[in-house]
């Protein structure tokens, strides 16, 4: 049985933690953080393992197999390159680093080692990925349009933009991501912020809200607009739409994707059978999957979830040594670090950047 550790006893490594207590198959031998109380509250929690303050401490004692880093943003870059040395698989939150030159570095070496990583964008392992992916390759894709809003997370190191890297970095890279890999490689950003609207909070020093302009490298344009100032849900509708000339998708992530003017009448259901219409539109009940009204918009629902899919990709990938159905390895994902970090220099400058992944 392969032996589990973590890095990181806080919300997002919780998170992980209630996964990865689903699986038999792993033993859960370490849990490590600053604060040794929320590193004993995981070794309750699991059952087994021993707490530790000291990762270094931890892997020399427990030797594990791999490791789960579930650090804040600013805490990359030791850690890495110690379990790249001893040459342990790695899955890693993101994103993965605030600045590229460290990220550049940490891909090239796990390159070198031949590690097996994966980062946590659980959003691709979304049963709506595949029918969004067949959407954009029917469809030719002119606008995607996107916008996530909501409020300011409680925790004191989001609130400032130099150790989260403002919501962009931290929050809506997650739509960066999906974006690229269901649509398209950005080419050009141009993003402008704002600040001054959220006055209520302590310690809080990064943008209200940004709009970013992109050009993709199919010459199709998009916007991607995030704000944290939302007191409700009513502010905004936060989804992403691909527009076409005769129909769109849009996709709220981990919840619905629909489709507008779209004329397929023929799609396979989550049990692998063929369902044709023979009016305007269809429902299908009962396996979660899609439902159409006839005015003709195909809805897909969100099935389980994502993230444990996510997290049980890379625990296979260690135990057969096959990363095949790993979504988001460390070197892909550096390309929405480089993606959502252009947006923040484009801020800082007022002038387009250029987007030339190296």
């Amino acid at each position: 049985m392969k032996k589990l550790v973590m890095i990181g006893c806080g919300g997002i490594g919780r998170y992980h933690l209630g996964h990865l207590l689903q699986f038999d198959d792993i033993e859960l031998a370490g849990f490590c953080d600053a604060m040794p109380e929320r590193a004993e509250s995981f070794v309750k929690e699991a059952g087994s393992g021993k707490a530790f303050t000291n990762f270094k401490e931890m892997y020399d004692e427990v030797k594990p197999d791999m490791v789960f880093i579930c650090v804040p943003p600013t805490e990359h870059g030791e850690i890495e390159f110690e379990t790249i040395k001893r040459r342990i698989p790695f899955f890693v939150e993101k994103p993965v680093a605030l600045s590229l030159d460290l990220a550049y570095k940490i891909r090239d070496e796990v390159n070198k080692a031949g590690l097996i990583t994966a980062v946590g964008f659980q959003c691709r392992y979304s049963n709506l990925v595949e029918p969004n992916i067949k959407f954009i390759k029917e469809k030719q894709i002119i606008f995607v349009d996107c916008i996530r809003i909501g409020g300011v997370p409680s925790v004191s190191w989001w609130r400032n933009k130099a150790t989260s890297g403002g919501q962009i970095v931290e929050q809506t890279i997650h739509q960066f991501d999906i974006i690229r890999y269901v649509f398209d490689e950005p080419e050009m950003v141009f993003t402008l912020g704002t600040r001054g609207f959220v006055t209520d909070i302590d310690g809080y020093d990064t943008d209200d809200l940004s709009v970013t302009v992109v050009r993709f490298k199919s010459g199709a344009l998009g916007t991607i607009s995030t704000g944290c100032y939302a007191k409700s849900g009513d502010a905004a509708d936060s989804k992403i739409v691909f527009s076409a000339k005769d129909a769109r998708a849009e996709l709220r992530i981990l919840n619905d994707l629909k489709f507008f003017g779209y004329k397929d009448t023929s799609i396979k259901t989550s049990d692998n059978t063929e369902s044709n219409s023979k009016s305007e539109g269809f429902v299908i009940k009962g396996d979660g999957g899609f439902t159409a009204s006839t005015s003709g918009v195909i809805t897909y629902k969100q099935e389980g979830d994502a993230g444990l899919l996510c997290d049980r990709a890379f625990i296979d990938a260690v135990i057969t040594g096959d990363a095949s159905k790993i979504r988001s390895p460390y070197e892909d994902a550096v390309k929405s670090l480089e993606f959502t970090l252009a947006c923040n220099r484009s801020m800082e400058t007022g002038l387009p950047v250029k987007i030339s992944y190296k």
